[in-house]
């Protein structure tokens, strides 16, 4: 199954932003506070690494906050270098 096929999981109990890859969970943790959500650490299980998992998570995810007409800060550095390579995405930041 491609990236672009699976869903990412709010999993709101938890605080996490998730994407199940061949049986392996990665995620966001996040906070939320007002109209903003704090993106506050990212972690891709070592049998996913090289496989584009933190870039498909990341990119969903602000997608999912984009729709819901929300802000974002980001805390986690992997979503900030996510955010110098894709500079588009800027206008998501709080």
């Amino acid at each position: 199954m491609e990236l672009a096929e699976i869903p990412l999981i709010n999993n709101e109990a938890i605080h996490n932003f998730e994407l199940v890859v061949d049986g392996h969970r990665a995620f966001i943790d996040y906070r939320t506070k007002d109209n903003r959500i704090y993106l506050v650490h990212t972690e891709v299980p070592v049998e996913l690494k090289g496989r584009g998992v933190g870039d498909a998570i990341v990119l969903k995810a602000f997608h999912y906050i984009e729709e819901r007409g929300l802000k974002m800060v980001p805390l986690c550095k992997f979503v900030q270098l996510y955010l110098q390579r894709h500079p588009e995405w800027n206008r998501l930041v709080a």
